[in-house]
C-alpha cells in the first residue's frame, strides 16, 4: 500500500482541477468560522488560480497542503501543515472536512497519517493544533486521538459578534508512540 493511503483515505497533493472543489468548500461559512473566520467572497477564478499555483508548489519548510480523498477517490476535505520548525521539532496543522462527509473517520485518519509522517519520517517531536472554544467537534476529535488540552487564550478570536477563547491541544512524539506505536516507538 502507498504510504499516503489507509484503509479509509488517501492524502494527495492539490491538483489544478481542485479549484472548483475548494471554491465550493469556501461557501460553507460555518466551516470557515471553525477554521478561522468567515471569509469575504472570492471568485471561482481566484480559487482556480490558487489551486493551479498550489499544484506546482513543493513542500516548503516542511509545510504542505493535502487533499483528503475517501477510498472511492472523492475529495472529502483537506489538511495542511504550517508553522513547522525543524530546529525546535514542532509543527501545527489545520483541517476541514465537507459537511456531508463528516463523522466517517476521515479527519481522524488524516491526522494520524500526518502525525506518523512528521514524527516518524521528519523527526518532529511535538504538534500543536488550535481551535476556538465553540468548535466542540474539533475538541472531541483531538481528545479521542490522544491530544492533551494545553491551555486557552481568553477572548482571542472574534466570531459571530462575540469573543471566543482560543484553545491549544498538543501531542508529543512520546505520547504518539505510546498510543500508536510506530517505527520509532
Amino acid at each position: 500500500m502507498n504510504y499516503w493511503e489507509t484503509k479509509l483515505i488517501r492524502l494527495r497533493g492539490v491538483e489544478p482541477e481542485d479549484g472548483d472543489t475548494f471554491w465550493r468548500w469556501n461557501q460553507d461559512s460555518e466551516m470557515a468560522r471553525n477554521l478561522e473566520f468567515v471569509w469575504p467572497p472570492v471568485s471561482v477564478s481566484q480559487v482556480r488560480e490558487w489551486a493551479a499555483a498550489e499544484a506546482k508548489r513543493k513542500m516548503e519548510n516542511d509545510s504542505f497542503n493535502w487533499v483528503i480523498e475517501n477510498r472511492e477517490g472523492t475529495a472529502v476535505g483537506f489538511i495542511h501543515t504550517h508553522n513547522c520548525s525543524p530546529r525546535n521539532g514542532v509543527f501545527k496543522y489545520g483541517l476541514g472536512v465537507e459537511v456531508s462527509h463528516r463523522r466517517k473517520g476521515y479527519a481522524a485518519a488524516a491526522v494520524v497519517l500526518i502525525l506518523r509522517y512528521y514524527f516518524e519520517e521528519l523527526r518532529y517531536q511535538k504538534v500543536t493544533v488550535q481551535m476556538h472554544s465553540e468548535n466542540g467537534s474539533s475538541q472531541a476529535l483531538h481528545e479521542r486521538l490522544g491530544f492533551v488540552r494545553e491551555g486557552a487564550v481568553r477572548r482571542a478570536i472574534y466570531s459571530s459578534g462575540r469573543f471566543l477563547d482560543e484553545l491549544y491541544y498538543g501531542m508529543t512524539v512520546e505520547e504518539y508512540q505510546q498510543r500508536y506505536g510506530g517505527a520509532s516507538g
